[in-house]
């Protein structure tokens, strides 16, 4: 559960630091900086998720980057990698709308930096939507690395994982299925989980739940 968990966690933390920063700049700037950073992030949106994750874990496994900690390292680098899109258009959307707000104008008036603007006024007042995504995130990272090492291209045993334990307990599915009903069974109640504490954030953060 430890394993699976940092894959969870870990992961969703690079995300949001790369969707931010590009969706933040993006979003802040406009112009053909806005229109660069939207046509990559286009062209990383076109392909697949699973698809594109398939194609990252199968190629890169047998590197040294996926030698490294039993396969968490490229895991951790392939998730990101894959699933940073929607973050970034995210705030790139509430940075959209803040901008031309009159703190925000105020702050630009008096020659406060942009890095300082963006740090100070614009990232607290897009959390609400980032947190939430950020809870959802979790759990879908987590059954992501169980897809990929029920398929054998996820982490490497003796590494043990909720998938990597559900691929070796399928071996024995037909006389014993607790070895992969029990790990199972944990991802849901763990997804679940999240689902509801995502689900709690939203209706917290959304200011039109308080009418």
């Amino acid at each position: 559960s430890r394993v699976s968990m940092l894959v969870g966690f870990v992961p969703v933390a690079l995300i949001f630091m790369i969707g931010v920063t590009i969706g933040m700049v993006a979003g802040y700037y406009g112009g053909w900086v806005d229109q660069l950073l939207m046509r990559f992030t286009d062209v990383i949106y076109a392909f697949p998720d699973l698809l594109f994750l398939f194609i990252i874990m199968a190629t890169l496994r047998n590197s040294g980057l996926g030698d490294i900690m039993g396969g968490l390292v490229l895991m951790f680098a392939a998730l990101a990698i894959v699933n940073w899109v929607g973050m970034a258009r995210l705030v790139r959307g509430q940075v959209l709308s803040l901008k031309e707000k009159e703190f925000v104008e105020a702050a630009r008036a008096i020659g406060v930096p942009a890095r300082r603007i963006m740090a100070r006024h614009l990232l607290p007042n897009a959390l609400a939507p980032v947190i939430v995504s950020v809870a959802f995130g979790i759990p879908s990272a987590m059954l992501a690395e169980a897809t990929l090492s029920f398929l054998g291209i996820g982490i490497r045993p003796p590494t043990a994982t909720w998938g990597v334990m559900i691929n070796e307990g399928f071996q024995v599915f037909s006389s014993s299925p607790w070895p992969v009903l029990l790990p199972a069974a944990c991802i849901g109640i763990v997804m679940l989980a999240f689902t509801f504490v995502g689900d709690g954030l939203r209706d917290a953060l959304d200011p039109r739940m308080r009418l």
